[in-house]
């Protein structure tokens, strides 16, 4: 979705000397500032339900850009520390957690599939090679809206542990209709987000994301996962 410290003061940000990426003509005014997070939350998700909603692949394509370059400006805007955003190089307590979790969720859910009798792969075509290494860069990108654009703005008008909440059921409602995919994501959200308030670094939640998708993939059968499509794609597949 760092060491010294279980929970993210959200307010010691400001105090934090490093990078920060100062586009002073994006600033928003003071009188703005308090109505600025609600504004972008709704923008950005309408943006991405647009997307993920609209009938034609050229236009699902067209929409999706628009909302990743929308969100990455709102970033820019808010002209906040690269630590706040999760851009700044992970600790090494983050990546073991992260990693370990994730070790752990794969590990269980390979036990069930064959425990239940099921085979892995159970799609023996699918994923491919090439969709793997698109998926990997996908799930990078996810987090990087997931965290470091929804995540932060939920913290700045609910407070550092809501937030988690609030973020991973919007994580969630973007992969309705999927049944598997919107359980799996509101629970892998809850420890995406509460892994970035603790650690702060998007990067091993982004590997981790990856690699629980991919496990996912390879367990569950596509005629349920729908090639781990959503919105209009997912009933149309």
């Amino acid at each position: 979705m760092s060491v010294q410290t279980k929970t993210f003061n959200a307010e010691a940000i400001g105090s934090i000397p490093g990078q920060r990426v100062a586009f002073p003509s994006l600033a928003v005014p003071a009188k703005y500032r308090a109505y600025f997070p609600w504004s972008q939350i709704v923008v950005a998700y309408v943006l991405l339900e647009r997307a993920l909603w609209s009938s034609r692949l050229a236009f699902q394509n067209r929409w999706a850009l628009i909302a990743i370059l929308t969100v990455v400006l709102f970033v820019l805007a808010d002209r906040s520390s690269i630590r706040r955003i999760g851009l700044g190089l992970p600790t090494r307590m983050g990546v073991g957690v992260a990693l370990g979790g994730s070790l752990l969720t794969v590990v269980a859910l390979v036990f069930l599939v064959r425990w239940s009798g099921g085979q892995i792969p159970v799609n023996p075509t699918w994923p491919s090679l090439h969709g793997v290494w698109q998926y990997v860069v996908w799930a990078m990108v996810q987090e990087f809206i997931l965290q470091s654009f929804f995540f932060t703005r939920c913290e700045d008008l609910f407070g550092s542990s809501a937030a988690v909440w609030v973020s991973a059921t919007l994580f969630a409602a973007a992969h309705l209709p999927s049944p598997i995919l919107t359980t799996f994501t509101l629970v892998a959200g809850l420890f995406f987000c509460e892994m970035f308030r603790r650690y702060r670094s998007i990067y091993p939640i982004g590997i981790v994301h990856a690699v629980l998708g991919l496990s996912i993939a390879v367990t569950m059968p596509d005629s349920l996962l729908h090639h781990m499509r959503v919105g209009i794609g997912y009933l149309r597949y």
